[in-house]
C-alpha cells in the first residue's frame, strides 16, 4: 500500500491528462473529481480509473474538452448531449444547467446522453445541495452489461447508480444517498482485482448460479498489471437487495437510458453514461419554513437509535464519506500497490519521467 497526499495526487493525475491532450482546466478537473472520490472512500470511482480513461481516449470512445449540446431547452427542462466528453467535464455543465433552471422555475429536470464515465454521482448531488437544492439522479452505463437481475444468472443490467441529495441549513453537510444498484460497483471489483479491498461474500454469480468473490469471474484471467476487460468474463455482479435492488436498477435503465436517448445498456456498443436528474428548490415548497428544522429533528431521532452489535453508532447517508474525507485530506490517500503501479505505467506512457513519479510519493 502506498499513501499519497491528496493535492500532489490531484496534480499528478492532472499532469497525465494534460499530456494526453486535455486542456489545463479539464485535466485539473478530472484530477480533482477522481481524487475527491478517493477522499470520500469511493475508491471504485477514483484514480483507479486513470488507466481505463486513457484506454477509452486511445480508442476514440472519449473526446477531450467537449461542450454539451442542448437538444431541448425550455424554462424547466433541458435535453443535453454530452458528445462523449469526459464525465468530469460534461457532468458539471449539465448539472449547472439544471441548477440554473431550478432557481428560476423552482422545479427542473434534465436528461444527459452520451457522457463519458460520469464518476461519483454524489459530486453532482453535493453541487446542487451547495445551491440549496434537492436533487435526484437515475443513471445507466450503456455498453457496460455487468449485473444479473434477481432470479437470473445472465448479465442484463449496468451497475445503474441512484442518488439523492438533500441540503441542510446552518452549515450542516447535506444528506447524500449515492449507491450502485448492484451489490458492489464494478469499480470495487476492479479495486479488488488490483490488490485492494476484497469483495463481500457472494458478490458475483457464475453461469451455473454459484456465488463467488473472485474478480476473474467478471474479467476472465488477467495479469497483475494488465488491463481488465469485463467482456472476457463469464460471470456477473449480483443486484443488491434481491428483487428491490433489481427493480430499482431496471428503473434506472429505463429513465437514465431509454428516456434520455442514451439507451439502456446493451453490447457491443460505445460506452456512455445516461442520466435523468430532477432538481427542486425547497424554498418554493416550504412556505412555512418547516423543512430544515424537521430534517434536524428527524435526523437526530434517527441517529439516537441504540447501536446494534458490531456498530458504534447509527450514521446517515453522507456521514461516512464526510468523515473519511477529513481523515484522508489530513493523512493522505491510500492506494494498493497494484493500483499505483497501473497509474504509474499510464503516466510513463504519456512521457512522465521517474523524477516526477518519485516526487509524488516522497
Amino acid at each position: 500500500m502506498v499513501t499519497i497526499p491528496y493535492q500532489p495526487l490531484i496534480d499528478f493525475v492532472a499532469e497525465i491528462f494534460g499530456r494526453a491532450g486535455s486542456s489545463v482546466a479539464e485535466a485539473e478537473r478530472i484530477g480533482r473529481y477522481l481524487v475527491t472520490a478517493n477522499l470520500t472512500g469511493h475508491d471504485s470511482h477514483g484514480v483507479i480509473r486513470v488507466p481505463v480513461y486513457m484506454r477509452w481516449l486511445r480508442s476514440g470512445d472519449i473526446v477531450p474538452d467537449r461542450t454539451v449540446k442542448l437538444l431541448v431547452d425550455t424554462p424547466s427542462l433541458a435535453v443535453i448531449d454530452g458528445c462523449f466528453g469526459y464525465g468530469q467535464t460534461v457532468g458539471p455543465q449539465a448539472v449547472a444547467i439544471g441548477i440554473e433552471k431550478c432557481k428560476a422555475a423552482g422545479l427542473a429536470a434534465i436528461t444527459l446522453r452520451n457522457s463519458g464515465h460520469i464518476g461519483r454521482i454524489g459530486d453532482w448531488a453535493e453541487m446542487a445541495a451547495a445551491e440549496g437544492l434537492v436533487s435526484i439522479y437515475f443513471v445507466t452505463a450503456a455498453g457496460s452489461i455487468l449485473v444479473a437481475p434477481y432470479g437470473g444468472v445472465d448479465r442484463r443490467l449496468s451497475t445503474a447508480p441512484y442518488c439523492v441529495g438533500i441540503p441542510r441549513g446552518h452549515g450542516q453537510p447535506p444528506v447524500v444517498l449515492d449507491f450502485a444498484t448492484s451489490l458492489v460497483a464494478e469499480g470495487k471489483v476492479l479495486v479488488a482485482s488490483r490488490g485492494g479491498k476484497k469483495l463481500p461474500k457472494g458478490a458475483l454469480i457464475g453461469p451455473d448460479g454459484s456465488l463467488s468473490e473472485d474478480p476473474a469471474l467478471l474479467y476472465g484471467p488477467y495479469e497483475a498489471h494488465g488491463t481488465r476487460d469485463h467482456s472476457k468474463g463469464i460471470g456477473a455482479i449480483r443486484a443488491f437487495g434481491e428483487h428491490k435492488g433489481s427493480g430499482l436498477a431496471l428503473i434506472c435503465e429505463l429513465l437514465g437510458g431509454a428516456l434520455t436517448g442514451n439507451g439502456a445498456t446493451s453490447a457491443p456498443r460505445r460506452f456512455a453514461n445516461g442520466m435523468f436528474a430532477i432538481f427542486l428548490d425547497p424554498k418554493r415548497v416550504d412556505v412555512g419554513e418547516f423543512f430544515d428544522g424537521e430534517i434536524t429533528r428527524y435526523v437526530d431521532f434517527f441517529k439516537a437509535s441504540r447501536p446494534a452489535a458490531g456498530h458504534d453508532e447509527v450514521l446517515v447517508p453522507g456521514e461516512p464519506e464526510a468523515r473519511l474525507r477529513a481523515e484522508r485530506m489530513a493523512n493522505g490517500v491510500p492506494l494498493p500497490d497494484d493500483t499505483w503501479a497501473a497509474i504509474v505505467a499510464t503516466a510513463r506512457d504519456v512521457g512522465i519521467g521517474d523524477e516526477m513519479i518519485t516526487r509524488v510519493t516522497a
